[in-house]
């Protein structure tokens, strides 16, 4: 796994007969409590010129980080290092849940580094008072019990209902991919969640090619708050992701990357 300023991430890089035809850089952001690697099945967007870049959060997949994260804002410093230490100027910025989080903070920060942006399973609302009391007893569990018992508490919450019916090898995948995370990190990620702003008044400013992704069956951003954030965003497109909930992107990986790959060649 290889790092850049502090950053750890995984890289795929289009091959070498398409380096002519390279297209730019897709970074892909993970979600809560997981990692980069959960972007595995996206990685095999690299064959189509792409160069994908898929950024841990600090201390996740187990790697020590003992910098603290008092918000979102951390989490986006740590982003821009990475793309200028790659000499990326600008790229395709698809976030994922709290991904879609920190995709906010850049086009709060730094927006002249997205070319284009993905929203997928997130909103651009602060955490409500009952949010953050939820928040708060999440950083409980976890200092008490670590990463396996915010897998438990998560999971029902993370998957739909047709994958946790159907697919139990899916939520092994789930548990270990927060497993692997250190308790620090998934507190650190917490509080970056706490403390996060209200983007929604970025929204109307948004004047890059820009795609929203949601789950059919995700209860924690559900259908309705992308498609207020569609309504908000000019010339934005949807797509619901039909037998998915709030990762759609590893339940249903082949309309997940289909509605990516089209946005990816047709709009940007």
């Amino acid at each position: 796994m290889p790092s850049l300023a502090r950053v750890h991430y995984l890289e795929a890089l289009p091959p070498p007969a398409d380096a002519v035809r390279a297209r730019g850089t897709l970074v892909l952001l993970h979600a809560f409590p997981l990692n980069a690697r959960m972007w595995e099945p996206q990685l095999a967007l690299a064959a189509h010129g792409w160069r994908v870049i898929a950024p841990h959060v600090r201390g996740a997949d187990g790697v020590p980080d003992e910098r603290p994260v008092n918000s979102i804002d951390d989490y986006a410093g740590d982003l821009i290092d990475l793309l200028d230490a790659m000499h990326v100027e600008d790229a395709v910025i698809c976030g994922l849940s709290m991904g879609g989080y920190l995709a906010f903070a850049l086009l709060r920060l730094a927006p002249n580094y997205i070319r284009a942006l993905v929203l997928a399973d997130t909103r651009p609302q602060a955490d409500t008072p009952e949010g953050l009391a939820g928040r708060r007893k999440m950083l409980e569990l976890v200092r008490a019990k670590g990463p396996d018992a915010v897998a438990d508490e998560m999971i029902t919450k993370l998957l739909g209902e047709t994958s946790r019916a159907t697919r139990p090898a899916l939520a092994e995948r789930v548990r270990t991919l927060t497993k692997a995370n250190t308790p620090e990190s998934i507190a650190g990620a917490i509080h970056a969640l706490m403390s996060r702003p209200d983007s929604t008044p970025l929204l109307a400013t948004i004047r890059v090619p820009t795609l929203i992704l949601v789950g059919d069956e995700d209860i924690v951003t559900p259908p309705a708050l992308s498609e207020e954030m569609h309504a908000r965003i000019a010339g934005s497109e949807l797509v619901r992701i039909p037998q998915a909930g709030h990762l759609s992107s590893l339940e249903r990986t082949d309309a997940f990357n289909a509605a990516l790959t089209t946005f990816l060649e047709h709009r940007v």
